[in-house]
């Protein structure tokens, strides 16, 4: 048996790997995210797999769940190295002996940019991107990762987990970044119903509130979002050196 930890991406369907649509086709088990994974995709699963729905149970649970001696599909949203709590169900597989996988999947925040039809990272503006949340009614934040503190060096700022915050998240964010600085909120990324909310700090919890978006949405701050005046990058450059194949 193995339990295959899958990326289901940020909620629309065809937007999961193709690596994890295939053993997701074959999976006995599928253990699913049910508040936030389309129901769609349960549809790929083989006739006669035994759907769990984790939104539920416990981790205890959870780990009773994979461990069960047949091969598990265990479907997070978006991608699984991003706030998935996937690493403590991982230890406890260790602990049992319990052999797992992983399959990456579309991040919350890369289906945002898409939606925005931006680039994060924009050559002499933003080359950093930092990916955060807020710690209300959540596990505290570590010391030093708070946002008055990550936001100094003024990079690109993505917040998960953090839309309900937002009065909290624009006091936090600014002193560093200044109320022109722009932000974009995108809900339900990549679906059709997905919500985008363009504006500035100064304004953008006004703006959150009169839509009434609450949860599945990231918030996104910097600079980037509205560059248009910026310097070519280096690697299409005419003076680059492309005699040695360098990529």
């Amino acid at each position: 048996m193995t339990v295959y930890f899958i990326g289901a991406g940020p909620g629309a369907a065809d937007l999961i790997t193709v690596r994890g649509l295939r053993i997701l086709q074959k999976a006995p088990v599928c253990v699913y995210a049910g508040s936030l994974v389309p129901r769609e995709l349960l549809d790929a699963c083989p006739p006669g797999a035994r759907l769990v729905d984790s939104a539920d149970l416990t981790l205890d649970q959870i780990v009773e769940e994979l461990a069960c001696g047949r091969d598990v599909a265990r479907l997070h949203s978006g991608d699984t190295s991003i706030f998935s709590a996937m690493a403590e169900q991982m230890r406890r597989l260790d602990e049992l002996g319990v052999p797992y996988e992983v399959v990456p999947g579309v991040p919350a925040f890369a289906a945002a940019a898409a939606s925005l039809r931006r680039e994060l990272t924009v050559p002499g503006v933003a080359q950093t991107v930092i990916l955060t949340r807020t710690s209300a009614r959540a596990t505290p934040m570590p010391p030093g990762e708070d946002l008055a503190t990550l936001g100094t060096s003024r990079a690109t700022m993505v917040l998960h987990l953090a839309v309900q915050r937002v009065e909290a998240v624009v006091a936090e964010l600014l002193p560093n970044y200044g109320g022109d600085c722009p932000v974009a909120v995108v809900a339900y990324a990549g679906r059709e119903d997905e919500v985008i909310l363009r504006g500035t700090l100064s304004g953008i919890a006004e703006q959150v509130r009169e839509a009434g978006i609450r949860r599945t949405a990231v918030i996104v701050v910097g600079r980037a979002l509205t560059a248009s005046q910026f310097p070519g990058s280096h690697l299409y450059s005419a003076e680059r050196d492309r005699a040695c194949g360098a990529s």
